[in-house]
């Protein structure tokens, strides 16, 4: 109820400042239909030909919709309707390929390709399987609009429940600007004790003086996502399941694991960031700035388990029978730093940064032979560097970071050269290096379950990465990447043993080195109205045991038709997209960690998923309809997510993105 009351205020906050500025036309080339690649052309024209009447002067442009994420990237708004934007529609609002989804929406995603370069230097927080969709400060943007903008987005959900997200942002003047939204799910799934719960809000804004000397930046984001859990099914029920007997269509006469635990991730973060050029001087051939920056990040974080009764069939023995588990991390991050931008060198950033971490629980655990303690407590210092430097169509970037610690050492490299061979054609080419400590729930968990406790913080060695990386970007012939990786220490959950139904689920860090490669092609087909949209992956791992587990191909292909009808008022996209992954040793997933662990008995795959779809846009209202799985009852109930948690069955899901602007 309290998620229902929080999305409510936000869209009578946006309906609010609707009414009270008043409606302005809606800005160039929106209407037009235009794609991006047509919008970006027009970029170029003479400004004098963009305003050739008074009219065309009151209506803004698309372009100076800005976005701004952490690191300088800038885009514009885009209300486009193309088949990106179809894979865009979703739970994540990002493209999920190589993501298998649970049964219901907000559960989690089943990883089916992994990508091992690294930004930081530092371990993660665990329960991984809860944080696809974990707002972190690189995914919180920056705005900065000519006239206030508000885009609900709303999507159906599974049985009872819905999706929205409602987003607002407005400059008051120039110089600042705030954002602030809710993305709210409530879902209750069609197995039992399923429900699937979460909200995240988000406020954001954004300020610099009229002489551009000084900026600030700051957000506010607050996250809670719930999950029921049951475990899967059965074993004895997965025969009922592939059977497609007509007495099991009612997905919620199964008997699941259990059904009477829950899960919770909630986070909160206050950042804030601010810089001020000391030195400018700009003229035609001598162009400085030096800039003092100052960065404040605080994020408080916990993970937390409970059970009505204990499992001891699935999870194993017991200390109490009142399951209520509950981890913390504090996380404060202080940075002080430089940027020099000459005209001949390049921009160069040099930084210092002080971390205070306070990770663990509140009890100690006696085990027979061992005790467990209760904290991950520790303080250090951090330097980095940074590095951008364009000449002509080449473009040189590097990042390094490294922990000034013995405890908490770490560090990375990350550089990249691109060229611009021409108008068509994007090369570009990346090396990363990084070392850093596994996940802090690899290192230190407490459970009341007994198999659930464990200590590694002094015994577990780095993860050491290594990765070459490889993209060509074209329109008229491909884009396609490749990356090649070696991985020591590789730490993961593992399947020990699984006998009598009880699984032990332990952490394992491999002592020897694996190679694993992806390479990924993606290509569209036009033909008049028909286009025909080909993603395929190829993945291969190697090492001497089945440590990291990948299907071979991952692929996804759409045939679809797209017109402007009615006078190009409406532009309507229809279509169907196969997805596919070959058979092979899926990771498991276990609620109580709410991770995904490596097991070797169960293969998983080689099922294909249909998708019917049919999209509209009229102005700048775009409307999507889809039949998802519509093949579920033709091609053979094999289909899971994760060994003994089945995939969607067929179902008509229905939602709409709206943007307007005031």
């Amino acid at each position: 109820m309290f998620k229902i009351k929080r999305i409510l205020t936000v869209i009578f906050l946006v309906f609010l400042l609707k009414f009270s500025f008043g409606q302005t036309p809606i800005p160039k080339q929106i209407e037009k239909n235009d794609s991006l690649t047509q919008i970006q052309k027009r970029q170029k024209i003479n400004k004098s030909k963009l305003k050739s009447t008074q009219v065309d002067d009151q209506i803004p442009l698309i372009e100076k919709y800005k976005i701004i994420k952490e690191f300088r990237d800038e885009t514009f708004v885009d209300t486009t309707i193309t088949i990106t934007k179809d894979y865009e529609f979703n739970y994540l609002q990002r493209d999920n390929f190589g993501l298998m989804p649970f049964a219901n929406i907000g559960q989690t995603y089943n990883s089916l390709t992994f990508d091992f370069s690294n930004h930081q230097a530092n371990p993660r927080f665990g329960a991984r399987a809860r944080h696809f969709n974990y707002y972190e400060k690189e995914d919180i943007g920056y705005y900065e609009v000519p006239t206030p903008w508000t885009r609900l987005t709303y999507k159906t959900a599974f049985e009872q429940g819905q999706m929205l997200d409602a987003f607002f942002t407005v400059n008051l003047s120039k110089q600042f600007n705030f954002s602030i939204a809710y993305k709210g799910l409530r879902s209750l799934g069609n197995y039992q004790n399923a429900l699937t719960s979460s909200g995240n809000f988000r406020f954001t804004s954004n300020y610099k003086t009229k002489n551009n000397r000084y900026k600030v930046k700051a957000h506010i984001v607050t996250q809670d996502l719930l999950n029921q859990e049951n475990g899967g099914l059965l074993d004895e029920e997965i025969v009922n399941f592939e059977s497609g007997n007509e007495d099991f269509i009612d997905r919620s006469v199964f008997d699941m694991n259990f059904q009477d635990a829950e899960n919770i991730l909630v986070g909160k973060r206050y950042f804030l960031e601010h810089s001020y050029d000391i030195v400018t001087k700009n003229d035609s051939l001598d162009r400085n700035r030096l800039t003092a920056i100052n960065k404040i990040a605080l994020e408080d974080k916990f993970y937390q388990f409970y059970q009505d009764s204990p499992s001891s069939d699935f999870f194993g023995d017991f200390f109490t029978n009142d399951v209520n588990e509950k981890v913390t991390l504090e996380n404060f991050n202080a940075y002080v730093g430089v940027e020099y931008f000459n005209n001949i060198i390049g921009q160069l950033q040099f930084g210092l940064s002080y971390t205070d971490i306070n990770y663990g629980y509140d009890t100690l655990v006696f085990l027979d032979d061992e005790i467990i303690p209760n904290r991950i407590k520790t303080s250090f210092l951090s330097i980095s560097a940074n590095y951008e430097k364009k000449i002509k169509n080449i473009l040189l970037k590097g990042d390094a970071g490294l922990n000034l610690s013995d405890e908490f050492a770490g560090s990375f490299i990350d550089g990249q050269l691109s060229y611009q061979l021409n108008k068509d054609i994007y090369l570009s080419g990346g090396i990363n290096i990084s070392s850093r400590l596994p996940n802090y729930n690899l290192l230190l968990y407490q459970s009341d379950y007994t198999n659930y406790n464990w200590n590694n913080f002094n015994t577990y060695e780095n993860i050491n990465t290594q990765q070459l990386s490889f993209q060509i970007n074209s329109e008229k012939y491909v884009n396609a990447s490749l990356d090649i990786s070696n991985i020591d220490n590789f730490t993961f959950f593992n399947l020990e043993s699984n006998t009598d139904g009880l699984r032990v689920i332990k952490p394992n860090q491999y002592d020897s080195s694996i190679q694993y490669l992806r390479l990924k092609v993606q290509k569209e087909l036009r033909l008049g109205n028909f286009a025909l949209d080909n993603t395929i992956m190829y993945q291969n791992a190697t090492s001497d045991s089945d440590v990291l587990n990948v299907p071979t191909i991952i692929t996804r292909n759409t045939l679809y038709f797209s017109k402007q009808i009615f006078k190009k008022a409406m532009t309507l996209q229809t279509g169907v997209t196969l997805n596919y992954f070959t058979e092979y040793n899926m990771n498991g997933y276990d609620p109580l960690l709410a991770e995904f662990y490596t097991q070797t008995e169960t293969e998983v795959g080689g099922f294909p998923r249909l998708d019917f779809f049919i999209n509209a846009k009229v102005r700048q209202t775009r409307i999507f309809l889809k039949a998802e799985h519509f093949n579920s009852s033709f091609t053979g109930y094999n289909y899971f997510s994760a060994p003994n948690h089945p995939y969607r069955d067929f179902t008509v899901r229905f939602g709409l993105v709206w943007d307007f602007f005031l």
